[in-house]
């Protein structure tokens, strides 16, 4: 029998070293950090100590290779790394392995060249630099890169580069960008119109015009303006025409990634669900003797379990080399609404605890919602699940492939 859920001693050891360090060092600072937000220097002293603490107990660069200072973890093993690190705000971040340079690093690793490699992702490894990803577009669906209107014209050894992008996480410094701007606009089939470039930052051309403000706060999501800027021709990464290739490469992982992440966000809101209905008495029981919050812990806990075993389904197919994009986009749709949930019956449960900031729950709250629409909104993946499944019913006379070809 071919199945089997136990983790191997390696992957165990690892994990638990990672809960322990977010458990008794990264939770402790994030929480005395919260009750001085205003004091930059010690965030800053206090994020420098825990990296360094991190490549000190090894856990520095799980997604990476040796040759590149990091852990060589698979996708199944960073399933469970990444949950135990989004328990917490800035776990990911610690062990460098957060959004959008996790994925840009995995990007560099596959498509840049020895000289690119040097410059871009030795720095990011070393954890020395930052970078973003500029794709999306305010003036065009994000969830279809062929509308791309940024164009990338060719000036003799040059490219000169025109658009405009918008909720560019991390641009603001970021020491490069891996820009997505159309080159063949003629080019059939659409998916070769783009290609990707590396822009060293900052340099004339690439304007922060806002760092946009969402429900979620400012969080370094930016709306860049370019105008006229001039790149070698040696920056462009991967082939012509291969930047949808390129950014679905990136995005495939990229969101399973964050769904990684999410699965620890909403295990705390789940625990502190439980907590609050164990600890609260009022109209003569606990909470934790009323069906209605029995009901919401049972529902949390069924799309919890569900949401573990798509990604680690589909971690295990990426690890194994197998087609993994229809089952990403069913775990990217369900993870991201059971955080969702989770955290919004949570809140439900804490009462008006749970609206105030008294809690990590108002901020989880306001950062689920966007998981409902970062790397494609739910009525995308929606869209792909249901045509893939209406093609392998006429292929095969079944849905087997689409329920994961399991049973």
């Amino acid at each position: 029998m071919a199945i089997d859920f136990t983790l191997s001693p390696d992957v165990e050891d690892v994990r638990n070293r990672v809960r322990r360090f977010m458990d008794e060092e990264v939770r402790p600072t994030e929480e005395k950090l919260r009750q001085n937000e205003s004091d930059r220097n010690a965030y800053i002293s206090a994020i420098v100590g825990l990296r360094q603490r991190a490549q000190d107990l090894g856990l520095w660069n799980p997604h990476l290779p040796a040759e590149w200072k990091g852990m060589g973890l698979g996708p199944v093993a960073m399933a469970f790394v990444s949950a135990e690190a989004g328990r917490t705000g800035m776990g990911p971040y610690i062990i460098n392995a957060q959004a959008p340079d996790e994925g840009n690093m995995h990007t560099l690793l596959h498509a840049a060249n020895p000289e690119q490699q040097e410059k871009y992702l030795r720095p990011l490894a070393e954890g020395r630099s930052r970078s973003c990803f500029a794709m999306t577009e305010p003036e065009v669906s994000g969830s279809d890169p062929t509308l791309i209107q940024t164009r990338a014209e060719k000036d003799g050894d040059d490219w000169v580069i025109n658009g405009h992008k918008w909720f560019i996480s991390g641009a603001k410094g970021a020491r490069f960008a891996i820009l997505i701007a159309c080159t063949d606009p003629d080019a059939d089939p659409p998916q070769a119109r783009n290609s990707a470039f590396l822009v060293d930052l900052p340099q004339p051309g690439w304007e922060i015009v806002r760092d946009i403000d969402t429900m979620a706060g400012m969080g370094n999501h930016c709306e860049i303006r370019v105008t006229n800027l001039r790149v070698p021709n040696s920056a462009m990464l991967g082939e012509r025409g291969h930047g949808h290739l390129l950014g679905q490469y990136r995005l495939g992982p990229a969101r399973l990634a964050h769904c990684m992440r999410w699965i620890g966000n909403a295990e705390v809101a789940l625990e502190m669900m439980v907590d609050r209905a164990l600890n609260r008495y009022t109209h003569g029981s606990l909470l934790a003797d009323k069906q209605a919050i029995q009901w919401m812990i049972s529902e949390s806990v069924l799309e919890m379990y569900a949401a573990k075993l798509m990604v680690m389904h589909a971690a295990y197919l990426i690890e194994n080399g197998l087609p993994f994009k229809h089952e990403v986009a069913m775990a990217k749709y369900h993870v991201a609404n059971t955080l969702w949930r989770t955290v919004d019956r949570a809140v439900q449960v804490h009462g008006a605890l749970g609206y105030s900031t008294d809690t990590p729950l108002e901020r989880l709250l306001r950062n689920a919602r966007s998981a409902r629409l970062v790397d494609g909104a739910d009525e995308v993946h929606l869209q792909t699940i249901a045509r893939n499944t209406i093609g392998w019913y006429k292929e095969e006379g079944n849905t087997r492939k689409a329920t994961g070809d399991l049973l």
